[in-house]
């Protein structure tokens, strides 16, 4: 996990210890913008989950959905929202490193603003994603760009953990990279991503025959 906290899983307990959704309970606007992308039956990852608000949105789609965070508070603050939205997620307390990661089980792996990452965690990330996938399986990835560090409406504090479209490129130039664009819109997703925002959006597709 990210090295800018010295224990995360008591960082993220704590954020997420209020009552109130954080993040909201809405789905990320990029992920609802590709909706078009899953159909009903399809198995999901979602990673770092945080309070469930994605991963519920994509069971309410008809999906198969596992998803993990490292903060327990977080996972139970999830199931509450399962619960309230009447379905099921298969929610599990990891890290990104000690999450049991597959290979070629899943139709989609969704990361939305994974970047409590450092560079080192995240390369090693970023290749269990791919591997995680079917063939023919999607990454549908959401995070901020270094031009973030100006806004501050959201996001870490650290140049080194943001994305620029060189770099996700690189990371992901071994699938077919459908959509890869660097942006800026007004967030309303809870308080913690609230106000102008630089973005960048990448969605990635597993080629056939690839061993990885």
């Amino acid at each position: 996990m990210s090295k800018g906290f010295a224990n995360p899983r008591e960082t993220w307990d704590a954020r997420f210890s209020s009552d109130e959704y954080i993040f909201g309970t809405e789905p990320n606007v990029w992920l609802a913008q590709h909706a078009d992308l899953f159909k009903p039956g399809m198995r999901v990852l979602a990673v770092a989950d945080g309070e469930g608000r994605n991963s519920v949105w994509m069971a309410k789609q008809g999906l198969q959905v596992d998803a993990f965070d490292i903060s327990p508070v977080g996972i139970e603050k999830a199931k509450k929202l399962v619960r309230q939205q009447g379905v099921e997620v298969n929610f599990s307390i990891h890290s990104v490193e000690d999450y049991p990661w597959s290979t070629g089980d899943y139709d989609a792996v969704v990361a939305i603003f994974i970047q409590f990452a450092d560079p080192e965690t995240r390369s090693t990330l970023f290749k269990r994603m791919k591997s995680a996938l079917k063939p023919d399986g999607v990454i549908l990835l959401q995070g901020y760009t270094p031009k973030q560090l100006d806004y501050k409406t959201g996001g870490p504090p650290n140049l080194s953990h943001l994305y620029t479209e060189d770099l996700l490129q690189e990371a992901f130039g071994d699938l077919d990279i459908s959509e890869l664009i660097a942006y800026e819109q007004v967030l309303t997703e809870g308080t913690q991503h609230h106000g102008q925002s630089a973005l960048i959006g990448m969605v990635a597709r597993k080629p056939f025959g690839c061993n990885f």
